[in-house]
């Protein structure tokens, strides 16, 4: 069942001063199915960060149609938009987007806090995902108090509270230096095995490699996709290793 449908989604930018047209997305379909967990891949500019804010309701296309769910995310209100990508999103980013003033906890059910959850609620939803992110103990740390990866499992479990729909991750292991990316990429794989539906934008073939499926992306368009199948995550690398190369060099996969 498809949780994600994006239908000849086209973006074009007009910049400011000389008036020039950019087209940052020209064609896109693609759909994700429930519990799928996708990676997005391309060259800087070939619109995948551009994809990923309208995905995230950020930012709004030209034309076409993104569904979540079956209800076309571009027809919601600016007014009730918040409460929307608060309740059916959650994000990882690559630079953690933590509060330094609130420590852990308070960054954790921050999501909460702002739909108006009951106390009781937020503790009981928090106490179980802290646990399984093996964060427990530093829930009363402030972010500047913790490693990398250690902000990044806060930011993981900040998305994982509100049980979204899908969770949209960008660069998550950019910062991470390597152990740290390991462990982050073993916990997205576990939160995937048990249903979240992930959809992550990465430079790093090795997280890509975690994936079920990779979608490239070139000049605004979906290029080509990967499907993982009964690969190994090694033989996934290599696989997305030679694609990168084709989509570099402009050469057609065979």
């Amino acid at each position: 069942m498809a949780i994600l449908e994006v239908h000849s989604l086209k973006k074009i930018y007009t910049t400011r001063f000389a008036g020039n047209q950019v087209q940052a997305l020209s064609d896109v379909t693609f759909s994700v199915n429930q519990g799928e967990y996708i990676a997005i891949m391309g060259e800087s500019g070939s619109g995948k960060t551009t994809l990923l804010n309208i995905l995230a309701a950020l930012d709004k296309p030209t034309s076409g149609i993104v569904q979540l769910n079956g209800k076309n995310i571009l027809d919601i209100p600016d007014r009730e938009m918040s409460a929307f990508r608060r309740d059916n999103l959650g994000f990882v980013f690559q630079d953690f987007n933590l509060l330094d003033t609130f420590n852990l906890k308070d960054n954790i059910m921050l999501p909460l806090v702002l739909s108006g959850t009951p106390y009781q609620e937020m503790r009981s939803r928090l106490l179980p995902i802290a646990a399984k992110l093996g964060i427990s103990d530093l829930l009363s740390k402030y972010p500047y108090e913790v490693s990398g990866g250690q902000k990044q499992r806060a930011a993981v479990a900040r998305a994982l509270i509100t049980e979204p729909q899908l969770i949209l991750a960008d660069e998550p292991t950019g910062a991470l230096d390597s152990r740290s990316t390991d462990e982050l990429l073993d916990l997205f794989n576990e939160i995937n095995k048990e249903g979240q539906t992930i959809l992550m934008v990465t430079h790093s073939t090795k997280a890509a490699s975690h994936a079920s499926r990779v979608l490239f992306i070139k000049d605004g368009t979906v290029f080509h996709q990967l499907y993982k199948g009964d690969r190994s995550s090694e033989e996934m690398y290599q696989n997305i290793a030679n694609s990168l190369t084709i989509l570099q060099t402009g050469g057609v996969d065979r």
